[in-house]
């Protein structure tokens, strides 16, 4: 098993309230390596600063948060709620694929609140599919070509719901319990998001929603604290749950 792990999601901080217990895990019980990559650098996350600024300070905390953990943050550079599927953006992403050569691949549920989450599964999935075809895009000479398909799971939707209100069941779930301090250090290291989303989402909790979801998801499963995940298990994507075979099932 390659221990490569990549989590692509849409914003910084998205993986620290959706993914992080699971990559902690397996940075500390299985050696993995760890890459976490957001779509844009969060250029509207702010009602203080600019566009440029907010994004300077969007990747750095990102690349704190990373750090905690020996992990590695990218950005692709897309902008917010811009997130579209084309070649240029399947490009960006199949070519980070091919420079990290993952095993695990997570990103954002397929339906979810806001079409740059799902525009970001859908290039991922996508991604991961084309990484391993050597004539795709063959002339933009766009790395080495994966050994195979990753596995590809996918986190919860925010709240656990599609667009239109309805709960979307984990197909399992990850129990965080013993990481969950280290998942709100994490969090916490994105210090420009607590404003923001006080006035735009007018929640005045950031690390405590993360931790209140994650109770949420362990507690369906006699657990304290856990990730829901699914995984894609479409046609000539791997079928083995390895995630779960190597965090087990709650």
């Amino acid at each position: 098993m390659n221990k490569t792990i990549l989590s692509v999601l849409a914003h910084p901080d998205d993986a620290e309230f959706l993914c992080a217990g699971t990559l902690i895990r397996l940075k500390q019980e299985h050696g993995f390596e760890v890459h976490i990559a957001s779509m844009t650098a969060g250029d509207c996350g702010s009602c203080e600063y600019d566009a440029q600024e907010i994004s300077r300070l969007r990747r750095a905390e990102g690349t704190r948060a990373a750090a905690l953990i020996g992990a590695t943050f990218h950005c692709l550079e897309e902008k917010d709620l811009l997130v579209f599927y084309n070649d240029a953006v399947l490009e960006k992403v199949t070519r980070l694929l091919r420079l990290v050569q993952p095993g695990i691949v997570i990103t954002h549920s397929p339906t979810d609140y806001m079409l740059d989450h799902e525009m970001t599964s859908t290039l991922t999935r996508a991604a991961a599919f084309a990484g391993p075809i050597p004539n795709f895009m063959a002339e933009r000479r766009i790395g080495q070509v994966l050994q195979h398909i990753p596995h590809l799971y996918y986190c919860d939707p925010i709240e656990g719901k599609d667009p239109l209100g309805r709960d979307v069941a984990p197909g399992f779930r990850t129990d965080i319990s013993t990481v969950i301090a280290t998942k709100a250090d994490m969090l916490g290291a994105h210090a420009s998001q607590r404003d923001w989303l006080m006035k735009h989402h007018g929640m005045d909790h950031y690390l405590q929603a993360m931790r209140d979801w994650s109770a949420k998801r362990g507690s369906e499963a006699g657990v304290a604290f856990a990730e829901g995940y699914r995984q894609h298990l479409g046609h000539s994507y791997p079928q083995e749950n390895v995630l779960g075979q190597l965090l087990g099932v709650c």
